[in-house]
């Protein structure tokens, strides 16, 4: 049974840092064939990229999250070590509770790992799979592999039937231990560097995924793992493709090495970019490779038009290389000891329908919206039920300050050292159909401070909060509205 793609969504952080701000720190920079790389902003990480692409493929296919009986999330970086991260990232989406969550990690390959494992299980009668891959590599800051890491997400929805079918796959391992690994407690990835051993489990696992396929692929675009800007090209022959195929579909020049979703984001562009027959071929360390051929039915072929892609790939804040450092928190302090709003786990839980997916509530005796929807309603004073509803996430600014070095509170200010000042607003959210509003308190990403105004139009995001008691909190965040 082949699988089809119905909806396509990418992301990329907006921060970017060139690699002459490397060698402008370093002397030199290790990372061939990348002239800038994407970069997290202190409140990201793999499980907000993940949402970021999972939102986009999901409003691509026109899916409801409801329709989602099956969600596999990869990363080569998780951020939690042991968590089922599958668990938070469907109640972001208001995925149903019934849905089966599947983990990949451990590997650059398990972006297509989890592809694989979609396929399969719409073949074991699943409806409709969403695979989310996000990553966000680091290495020694003196070694290529840091250099070269970048971040950045893709997802897909899968069905039976749809514009893109994935038409064949194979896959191929041999031992090649000590290419790229990172052990239990580490916080680098790292390789041995003995270059022709890496050159080799590269192109012997790729050639053998690719040799695997029953059929030999008549490609437009390839879509190779890519460490660096060079070791793709040195597999084209490897792969059976050329190096304007590679090229066609590589992401790897302008936003780094993705790990995980190196293959998932450029099989994503080149889909979005409108090629119509794609080879995707992962490579992970041990080592192994995944192959699968995407086709996509010509224009006078298809009645559904192309393939529906929603992808924000485009970063525009660049950093320099301290810059670099400080959104990672090489180079900033702690929270500062005592004060901060201590709120519990089990506190939080329960705010999460609020600050997930923006649960407001209707009083039952008045009819007026309240946010959060607890205790006495706002309007009336009655202590009644809230009937729940879910507002837009989009929104305007009522009032706005920056909160600058010293201003914040303790439990946000080891993020506002990374990041620097920030925005905190009151905005007023709207309601689907956009004739009713009410406020909330937020705070801004995305954007510097002075690019919040009373009267801008918001939507929401979902980030990085803190971190308490060392479990992460993730809630919603404004930044300004995409035109």
């Amino acid at each position: 049974m082949t699988a089809a793609i119905t909806g396509v969504g990418a992301y990329a952080p907006r921060f970017r840092i060139s690699s002459e701000a490397f060698e402008e720190a370093w002397g030199q920079f290790h990372a061939a064939g990348v002239t800038e790389k994407a970069v997290p902003s202190a409140d990201e990480d793999t499980l907000t990229m993940a949402y970021e692409a999972a939102t986009r493929a999901l409003e691509a296919a026109a899916t409801d999250p409801d329709d989602i009986d099956w969600l596999g999330v990869a990363s080569s970086r998780l951020p939690a070590a042991e968590e089922d991260l599958t668990v938070r990232l469907g109640a972001m989406l208001s995925l149903s509770e019934s849905a089966t969550g599947q983990l990949f990690s451990g590997s650059t390959r398990s972006g297509t790992r989890a592809l694989w494992a979609g396929m399969d299980a719409l073949e074991a009668d699943s409806t409709t799979a969403l695979v989310v891959a996000a990553d966000a590599p680091r290495g020694d800051p003196d070694d290529g592999m840091d250099h070269a890491a970048g971040a950045g997400s893709a997802a897909f929805v899968l069905e039976s039937d749809g514009p893109a079918e994935i038409t064949d796959r194979a896959e191929y391992a041999a031992p090649y231990p000590g290419t790229r690994f990172r052990n239990t407690g580490e916080d680098e990835t790292r390789g041995l560097g003995v270059t022709q051993y890496d050159r080799q489990a590269f192109t012997e696992t790729i050639g053998g995924a690719v040799d695997g396929l029953e059929v030999e692929p008549d490609t437009e675009a390839a879509a190779i793992q890519a460490p660096d800007g060079k070791l793709p090209y040195r597999a084209a022959g490897a792969a059976g493709v050329s190096t304007d195929e590679i090229q066609a579909a590589a992401t790897v020049h302008e936003l780094g090495d993705l790990g995980a979703a190196s293959v998932p984001l450029s099989l994503a562009r080149a889909l979005a970019d409108g090629y119509e027959s794609i080879l995707a071929v992962s490579h992970g360390s041990g080592a192994g490779a995944d192959a699968f051929v995407v086709s996509v039915a010509s224009a006078t072929q298809r009645s559904e038009g192309e393939v529906p892609a929603v992808t924000a790939l485009e970063g525009d804040d660049p950093l320099t290389y301290a810059e670099y450092l400080r959104q990672r928190g090489v180079v900033t302090t702690g929270p500062p000891s005592g004060g901060g709003a201590y709120v519990s786990v089990p506190s939080w839980r329960r705010s999460l329908p609020q600050r997930y997916r923006l649960e407001a509530g209707r009083c039952s005796e008045c009819g007026a919206l309240s946010f959060p929807p607890e205790g006495a309603c706002d309007d009336c004073g009655a202590l009644a039920d809230y009937e729940a509803i879910e507002l837009a996430g989009e929104g305007t600014i009522e009032a706005v300050t920056t909160i600058s070095q010293g201003g914040a509170p303790p439990e946000f200010a080891e993020q506002q050292a990374r990041s620097g000042d920030y925005a905190a607003a009151i905005v007023a959210l709207e309601t689907d159909s956009g004739d009713e509003t009410v406020s909330a308190p937020a705070m801004g990403t995305d954007a510097d401070p002075a690019d919040f105004s009373v009267g801008d139009r918001i939507e929401t995001t979902i980030r990085r909060i803190y971190t308490q008691e060392g479990v992460t909190r993730y809630g919603f965040k404004i930044r300004p509205a995409s035109e």
